[in-house]
């Protein structure tokens, strides 16, 4: 039997999308998590919801308990994970409003607790195919079906912040070879891959970051007034793909 953990924002926490929604607190050996968790159903499904930056989001990408999080929704029998983070696009045909479902990461993180494993038993987690290809598939295939423009297969580059990058930096990572550019994924994915839970991103695209010469550099405000516009549309691929996980034929190794 599976449940889905959802992490996001944007009104991903609305408990309108919900049957029978009832709110869940959690605490954890590593801390509180960034908000209590609302559980319920959809299609039938089992799902525990998790607001990653805490309702109002006022927790920055630093500061949030990774660990925490996770850690809650295992604990409430969450077996996989769809999360849902706004990124900065590094390439001209990722437009602002399009959906990306990243493969791969690149970690440029310096102050986060990036696993589990940090007391006597030394664990080395396998991170060739850090986001569950099955998930993965699901996602695009349902994307395709409601007619988002998405893409599949791409690399995220996770920041500190909560700083943007310069336009130095910003040309630098796209060099690197990464296609969008956050501050959330890593190490949610890392500690998820840990815990043997299925992940999956589903990333927005709000801005062209600051290496496009013919675009304004991103700002908060900006962020956050495309996420507000385009939330629907992760809403939606959720609600819908969620009864569809259920039904598939999981062979992912996690």
């Amino acid at each position: 039997m599976i449940k889905v953990g959802i992490i996001g924002g944007s009104g991903l926490d609305n408990p309108d999308i919900l049957k029978a929604p009832r709110e869940v607190s959690a605490t954890t050996p590593y801390g509180d998590p960034s908000s209590p968790l609302t559980c319920g159903a959809i299609g039938g499904v089992e799902v525990a919801i998790l607001a990653r930056h805490g309702r109002g989001h006022t927790i920055p990408p630093t500061r949030v308990n990774f660990r925490a999080n996770l850690w809650a929704l295992r604990e409430q029998g969450c077996t996989h994970i769809l999360a849902a983070t706004a990124v900065g696009s590094l390439r001209q045909e990722i437009a602002p409003g399009h959906l990306v479902f990243p493969s791969q990461f690149i970690d440029h993180t310096r102050r986060r607790e990036t696993t589990f494993f940090d007391g006597d038993t030394v664990v080395h987690t396998s991170m060739s195919e850090p986001f569950c290809p099955e998930l993965r598939t699901l996602l695009a295939a349902q994307a395709a079906e409601l007619g988002f423009v998405h893409h599949p297969g791409k690399t995220v580059i996770t920041i500190e912040g909560p700083r943007f990058s310069t336009r130095a930096e910003s040309h630098m990572f796209r060099g690197w070879g990464a296609d969008v550019i956050n501050m959330s994924t890593v190490p949610e994915v890392t500690l998820a891959r840990e815990l043997k839970l299925h992940y999956a991103a589903t990333a927005m695209s709000t801005d062209y970051d600051c290496w496009h010469d013919e675009e304004a550099p991103v700002t908060f405000e900006m962020v956050m007034a495309t996420m507000k516009k385009n939330a629907d549309k992760v809403i939606r691929l959720f609600v819908a793909v969620i009864p569809r996980i259920e039904a598939y034929d999981d062979v992912c190794a996690r």
